[in-house]
């Protein structure tokens, strides 16, 4: 199985959505958070679908590449995960890296706060990269879904009723 950005941002927000997302259970097309990510990401940039492109490669699709200035363009809706939006980000690096793409950069756009943040790939990040890939593949194959987090976490999830409906609380 390839591994997705998608993928990769969920085993460091929580191993149950990565693995219910993994095992074919998939929330985000009932969301309207996640529609309203998708409206964000259309809508924000609007010139730069003449300018930069999007690519999927190796699995990852990347919202927008400036291949002239080799810059990985990835937008958010808020910067509530940041930390696992920037190893996203790390982890498109780390792919473009294996098919040849060198000195690369990233930018993480948070249009609705006006915020970005530059991410660079480090010999460290891609010792970290290969040791989370092998983790994700654990999570992935694992025949027992996770636990769930703590509540007060997943609220805003596309998977929250799903994970918290008619279970017992612990």
């Amino acid at each position: 199985m390839l591994i997705t950005g998608t993928h990769f941002n969920y085993y460091l927000i929580c191993h149950r959505k990565l693995w219910l997302f993994a095992n074919g259970i998939n929330m985000e097309s009932n969301s309207d958070l996640v529609y309203e990510g998708r409206l964000i990401h259309e809508t924000s940039y609007s010139r730069r679908n003449d300018k930069y492109q999007e690519i999927t490669i190796d699995g990852i699709k990347i919202d927008f590449y400036d291949r002239k200035n080799k810059v990985v363009h990835e937008i958010k809706k808020s910067d509530k995960h940041e930390e696992a939006h920037e190893w996203q980000v790390k982890y498109y690096l780390y792919v473009l890296e294996q098919n040849g793409v060198t000195g690369a950069a990233g930018l993480l756009e948070y249009p609705r706060l006006h915020k970005t943040t530059e991410v660079l790939l480090t010999t460290p990040d891609r010792d970290a990269i290969a040791e989370m890939l092998t983790k994700i593949e654990s999570v992935i194959h694992d025949e027992n879904c996770p636990d769930r987090i703590q509540k007060s976490k997943c609220k805003n999830c596309s998977y929250f009723d799903f994970c918290w409906s008619g279970e017992e609380e612990k």
